[in-house]
């Protein structure tokens, strides 16, 4: 397995064959959860007319790889794993038949799955297809959470799942954890720390629940039917994870991230170290360095306009002072953090000046050239972050 390899410059010239990632999005739930806030939906009539959708877009999109090498692949949701495995064939053999020349040695190829999917025939699936990690949602091992958030999956489905990966010889897995649940106890999240670590993955990423605007979490907090947890309760729980995964030999890479050595996500690196990536599918974003683009997140009308010839998107020119503000917020996410010579004027100034009382204050760390958030700083890293931005 290929270890990350750090931090990329963001505003240096890249070589002809520089890396770029793709990220497939596949919009498709038998149910939405209380807490999400990612474009999906519950209708499944449309699937086969998506991925052909998603082949056209995918050879309209090829233009756009001249002088990179695809180094990722990453499908997400929505749920990849409600596709069947003739949908998912269909759409690898595209991936490679028109991006075969373009296609690295080493690719990480991802897929998100949900755990009740993965059953033995799924998992034999999966070993014809050219995917060597998997990343589950687990979120917690407490079946009454799990009911709550209107998860489809119970706990022991988790394990039942990594087992059959494994079996398939899937070699590098990763388990999505939440904490921060209404009433949740430091003792909750240590039990479900536990049964994470009992069953071995290679990654680990983990989230406070959050309340995003227009979920339905969001609505019944409004309506006074939970309430969040006090964020000192949140500093310890997320302590505690993150004391229990370093104990357990994970390194801690990227704020929600933990790895063990040689694992790191290389797609989501990418985000995290200015990487250009394509985005496939509706809602699916795209970054080339100069522009940012997004599709259209509307299924239907997604569908309609590639079947008519026209890729249905809006973009966004980047300038220096948005690139800069990007990397405040993505590359000092991660345990690499920002290379500050690399930065041009007038930006390198600035943030030399503006991190000084961060630094003073042990919430930032300057070494070795390179900025990063200490132990404290990652349980305030909005407000450190806030203080860094280019205005």
């Amino acid at each position: 397995m290929q270890k990350n390899s750090g931090f990329a410059c963001p505003f240096y010239l890249f070589s002809e064959m520089y890396p770029i990632g793709l990220y497939i999005h596949i919009p498709f739930c038998k149910s939405r959860c209380l807490y999400c806030d990612f474009y999906s939906t519950v209708g499944s009539g449309l699937q086969a007319r998506y991925v052909d959708a998603l082949v056209r877009e995918l050879m309209m999109r090829k233009p756009d790889m001249e002088g990179h090498r695809l180094k990722t692949i990453y499908l997400g949701g929505g749920t990849p794993s409600l596709l069947s495995m003739e949908l998912l064939g269909k759409l690898f053999y595209n991936i490679y038949n028109v991006y075969g020349a373009y296609l690295d040695d080493d690719m990480e190829v991802t897929i998100e799955c949900n755990p009740d999917d993965v059953t033995e025939t799924y998992a034999e699936g999966l070993r014809r297809l050219p995917v060597n990690r998997v990343s589950m949602g687990a979120q917690t091992f407490d079946d009454a959470r799990l009911r709550f958030v209107r998860r489809r999956h119970k706990s022991t489905d988790v394990a039942r799942a990594v087992r059959r990966l494994r079996q398939a010889g899937i070699g590098n897995i990763s388990l999505d954890l939440m904490f921060g649940f209404p009433d949740e106890t430091l003792a909750d999240v240590r039990s479900d720390i536990d049964a994470l670590l009992s069953l071995d993955v290679e990654h680990v990423s983990a989230y406070s629940l959050m309340y995003e605007e227009g979920t339905p979490l969001t609505r019944m907090m409004e309506r006074g039917e939970v309430s969040p947890i006090d964020d000192e309760l949140s500093r310890q729980m997320y302590a505690l994870l993150s004391e229990s995964l370093a104990a357990a030999g994970y390194e801690h890479y990227e704020i929600s991230n933990w790895a063990r050595p040689g694992f790191h996500s290389r797609h989501n690196s990418s985000y995290w170290h200015d990487v250009p990536y394509i985005g496939i599918g509706a809602a699916a974003h795209s970054y080339d360095q100069a522009t940012r683009s997004w599709n259209e997140a509307d299924l239907s009308g997604y569908i309609d306009a590639i079947e008519a010839g026209r890729r249905p998107f809006g973009q966004e020119a980047i300038d220096g002072k948005t690139r800069y503000n990007d990397l405040i917020t993505t590359a000092l996410r991660t345990k690499d953090g920002i290379e500050v010579d690399s930065l041009q004027e007038p930006f390198r100034s600035f943030l030399v000046r503006s991190a000084a009382p961060a630094i003073s204050r042990k919430l930032l760390a300057l070494d070795g050239g390179r900025l990063h958030l200490t132990r404290e700083g990652i349980f305030v890293s909005d407000s450190v972050f806030a203080d860094l931005i280019y205005l």
